[in-house]
């Protein structure tokens, strides 16, 4: 199986990932994807839950960074609610936008994790920029747009074949 491609960690939600957790997995920054991660597709709103778990991540000294291949108005706008730095048209799967990211939290990519629910833009790109990568089920993929729905079903086929904790 593709190494650019498998995840270090699955998970539901990034509800799962408290700080004892992340402290655990020896994590001291995220770089967060946004839409389908920690909100649906092209929503204003997080969902339930997320932006108390941001608080309490940052709260506990963990850095966060967003880092999002969509439009940077309205990714803005979400990063300056939440006061994080923010990484707009990031590129991904290239690694650009997550190496821009590192610099703004400051941290150690072998102890930084990109967090999202693309394997071909968030995994890759985290790959690429040698950090830890941490795969989310998608929220509301019914809500995704037409060019991230067809790379689904690939997606699944080579999950399933993939051994990840």
């Amino acid at each position: 199986m593709c190494r650019l491609l498998k995840p270090d960690l699955r998970i539901d939600s990034v509800l799962e990932l408290a700080p004892e957790r992340l402290r655990g997995l020896n994590l001291e920054a995220l770089l967060l994807d946004v839409d389908c991660t920690l909100k649906p597709y092209r929503s204003e709103t997080l969902e339930p839950g997320v932006e108390d778990w941001l608080n309490e991540v940052r709260a506990s000294g963990i850095g966060v960074c967003l880092v999002s291949n969509g439009r940077a108005a309205r990714i803005r706008r979400l990063a300056e609610a939440l006061r994080l730095p923010v990484v707009c048209q990031a590129c991904k799967p290239l690694p650009f936008g997550c190496w821009a990211a590192l610099r703004r939290t400051g941290a150690d990519r072998r102890r930084t994790a990109m967090v999202g629910d693309q394997l071909f833009a968030d995994v890759m790109a985290g790959r690429l920029a040698g950090l830890i990568c941490i795969l989310v089920r998608p929220i509301h993929p019914e809500q995704e747009p037409w060019f991230t729905r067809m790379k689904r079903p690939l997606e699944r086929l080579l999950l399933a074949r993939m051994r990840t904790p």
